[in-house]
């Protein structure tokens, strides 16, 4: 089945397969999705992932992370710029999730990354999810 968002397919993924405590989630493999899960893992909300190669294109493996006594650390997973409706942030308008406990995520000309890695090298971007 063809996926017009792959971004938004992850995503969805990663939330339900939190809701359903699963251990490990499979995405699509593409570069975007990589650093995504880069930034979620560097962030400490997944434990880590893996390119898992099926032939294709691959698999990417991600092991979820949850709290001591199995509590969701995931608890909300939004897709902000979508194919239909980008939305471009500057540095300054970035917005701050759970009064800065979540996280954005921002694709900017210096790559994928967290809005608190975006202030501190004042670039802005596209505002591809928050995190929180």
């Amino acid at each position: 089945m063809a996926v017009n968002d792959p971004i938004a397919d992850m995503l969805t993924r990663i939330r339900n397969a939190s809701r359903n405590r699963a251990k490990a989630v499979a995405c699509t493999n593409t570069k975007v999705c990589r650093a995504i899960a880069e930034v979620l893992r560097d962030e400490g909300y997944i434990n880590g992932f893996e390119v898992v190669e099926d032939g294709r294109f691959g698999k990417l493996k991600v092991s979820l992370r949850y709290g001591p006594r199995g509590e969701q650390i995931l608890h909300d997973l939004q897709r902000e710029s979508k194919p239909g409706r980008r939305v471009y942030r500057s540095v300054d308008d970035l917005p701050r999730p759970l009064q800065g406990l979540g996280i954005c995520v921002v694709s900017t000309s210096k790559g994928v990354m967290s809005d608190r890695k975006a202030r501190a090298e004042r670039v802005g971007g596209e505002l591809v999810c928050t995190v929180s």
